[in-house]
């Protein structure tokens, strides 16, 4: 629970005590959306809501300052009149979130590697997926795609203050952010360090808030990146752009794009890896006697050469014309799959000489009369 007169940062969002980062972000995306005070002009409602919803979303979009929230109800001091209960005598004294951590911190001035709330901070990684047709995975191409993210207030300039307005250093913890305090635990008293109430952890003071951020010191924007398209991609590739993801916070850098390739099927070919397979069309005289054939591919024609006796579904191979490969230099290769038409209607010239080929070959034959014939075979039975 929020502590007394405290707001609830959960109720502000919109979303369970239990959410995921991920759902308190989306949870976040779409009230800014609603309530930004672009899409709200001169609504004073909507404007105090927006900078409510920033509120909530710097605390519990920061694991260290929603670890105290949901240990204590508030992030900063304690609440005014408020102890925290002797938990051996059904008291509110909660062990979760990262209280021990806050101790050892406490002892040892946050050596280790935490760092405070106003320590630069790496910006979140965005993926998103890319449809490609095979033709374009051949060659590889340069796309570019529209990225949604969170990117530092150009209006302020990511300081969170309005142009002009003064940003002082916080006189409560002295530009810190953190402020010490003494904590009744099952182990004494306990000094232990946590954000400033005072200035919300920044060690600053804003004397007006930014009118685009409402000083949340971030805006939401879609940018259009260019990504290339390397030759040989194939579903399930992972490109990665780097620091075109989500601005960092407190000068920390941003972080990466991903984009996974999906790569669409060809009418023409099936693709396996690096190698690409076709299906190819002859005639029972040319797999007898042998013929050339013109093969398209994604580069041009290929000449293909079948050599006299092929056999039906015979698979004849050109290197070197499949995918290119992604890792490593060269090509795959072409695989080329026979299918020879047997004729279902010849004309009578054709069926004589196919009966004289039978012949030839001293083969047997499905005997083959005409309509006179089998008349008279009929009435002499």
């Amino acid at each position: 629970m929020a502590a007394p007169g405290k707001k609830d940062y959960y109720e502000t969002l919109g979303v369970s005590r239990e959410a995921t980062a991920d759902e308190i972000k989306r949870a976040y995306r779409k009230l800014t959306r609603k309530y930004h005070p672009d899409a709200n002009p001169g609504n004073a409602d909507a404007e105090s809501k927006f900078k409510e919803i920033n509120e909530a979303n710097d605390v519990l979009s920061d694991p260290q300052k929603r670890a105290q929230y949901d240990q204590f109800g508030f992030v900063g001091d304690a609440p005014p009149g408020g102890g925290y209960g002797d938990p051996f005598a059904g008291g509110s004294f909660n062990f979760g979130g990262d209280f021990f951590g806050d101790i050892f911190e406490s002892f040892f001035g946050g050596a280790g590697g935490r760092g405070g709330a106003n320590g630069p901070r790496r910006g979140s990684d965005l993926e998103m997926t890319m449809r490609v047709t095979m033709e374009t995975a051949f060659r590889g191409a340069s796309r570019e795609v529209e990225v949604p993210r969170e990117e530092n207030c150009p209006h302020c300039d990511g300081s969170g203050a309005e142009p002009g307005s003064k940003i002082t250093s916080c006189s409560a913890c002295g530009g810190s952010g953190k402020v010490e305090r003494n904590v009744n635990t099952p182990f004494g008293r306990i000094a232990q360090v946590v954000p400033c109430t005072a200035c919300g952890g920044r060690g600053k003071k804003i004397e007006t808030p930014c009118k685009e951020c409402g000083g949340a010191k971030r805006v939401r924007r879609s940018r259009k990146i260019d990504v290339k398209i390397p030759p040989g991609v194939d579903t399930g590739t992972r490109l990665r752009i780097s620091g075109e993801g989500e601005a960092g916070r407190g000068g920390g850098p941003a972080g990466d794009l991903f984009i996974h390739i999906d790569v669409a099927s060809d009418p023409r070919f099936q693709r396996d890896g690096a190698d690409l397979h076709v299906r190819v069309d002859i005639e029972v005289p040319q797999a007898v006697l042998g013929t050339a054939v013109s093969i398209s591919t994604f580069d041009g024609a290929e000449k293909l050469d079948v050599p006299a006796g092929t056999q039906p579904g015979s698979v004849l191979r050109i290197k070197n014309r499949g995918m290119p490969k992604l890792r490593g230099s060269g090509s795959g290769d072409l695989h080329v799959h026979v299918r020879v038409n047997v004729p279902k209607n010849l004309s009578a010239r054709g069926k004589q000489l196919m009966e004289e080929l039978a012949a030839e070959m001293k083969v047997e034959v499905a005997e083959n009369k005409g309509l006179f014939d089998r008349i008279k075979d009929k009435f002499a039975g």
